[in-house]
């Protein structure tokens, strides 16, 4: 039996993983042109290397400051992983209870909607001078940039579930949470998953923005500090490795959505 399972379960992560392959090369290509039309234009306009470096030259350099890249890249990982979590949670238990309650979403919905109206870089300083230029200053203004996505995607899915489901669930008697956790969830989730993927994109402005605003450290901090040696090479390839820290958070954003899809035997067929 565990050897079937093990068979099933490494076919089913070997159809996810192939999949996903035959969706990339379209934009590898098509970023590799990118690259070369760059490089193309670069030298053919001969464009200072200050102002604009070829990619073959941040390459280069991104070889040559990798230890430095390294030592920096730890503490933004960390710091929007941090960000990414809580502002998933404050997000999500937001829109849970907002749904659930008619007076406090009439109250603070409205609210809430008007902070994201304000703009995010004007209120960064507040957060420095409230919580000082150490983590705890970035990640709260990294939750404050990006929990929004989540909280209304989960505010909204809860709240379009079907009537006659939810009038079906407690004709029998149904408990609340076993609706919430049988109905309304499932229902949710692609919806939830959704705000998570836009949440993780944030959560590396958020940090980002901190670190250019107030830090001693992070990948901000070398942008910022290369930007002002006009060393656009380091720059860009400071920019590759956030990148990279981006792309990592999403991808796992879109594995657990996977794996959380096929256990609840919700997962769409991908052809």
């Amino acid at each position: 039996m565990s050897e079937l399972a093990l068979t099933i379960g490494g076919r089913r992560v070997g159809d996810w993983v192939g999949a996903r392959a035959r969706t990339l090369w379209r934009p590898a290509v098509a970023a590799l042109l990118a690259l070369v039309a760059w490089e193309f234009v670069v030298r053919v306009e001969h464009i200072s290397k200050a102002l604009l470096p070829p990619p073959s030259l941040v390459l280069v350099k991104l070889v040559n400051v990798f230890p430095l890249l390294v030592a920096n890249v730890g503490q933004t990982s960390i710091e929007t992983a941090i960000a990414f979590v809580l502002s998933c949670a404050v997000g999500g238990i937001l829109g849970m209870v907002l749904a659930y309650s008619r007076l406090l979403s009439e109250s603070l919905y409205p609210n809430l909607v008007f902070l994201q109206i304000v703009p995010k870089i004007a209120v960064a300083p507040l957060f420095v001078a409230w919580l000082g230029i150490e983590a705890p200053s970035r990640i709260a203004f990294s939750v404050f940039l990006s929990f929004f996505p989540v909280f209304v995607a989960t505010y909204s899915a809860l709240r379009q579930v079907d009537r006659d489901a939810i009038r079906l669930c407690r004709s029998f008697h149904a408990a609340e949470w076993r609706v919430l956790l049988r109905l309304r969830l499932p229902y949710a989730l692609p919806f939830i998953f959704g705000g998570m993927k836009i949440t993780a994109t944030l959560a590396v402005i958020g940090v980002v923005v901190g670190e250019f605003i107030a830090s001693q450290g992070g990948l901000g901090y070398v942008i910022l500090f290369a930007s002002a040696q006009q060393q656009t090479d380091v720059s860009i390839a400071a920019i590759i490795c956030l990148c990279v820290v981006g792309l990592a958070l999403y991808g796992a954003v879109a594995a657990g959505e996977y794996a959380v899809k096929r256990r609840l035997g919700i997962l769409e067929d991908e052809r």
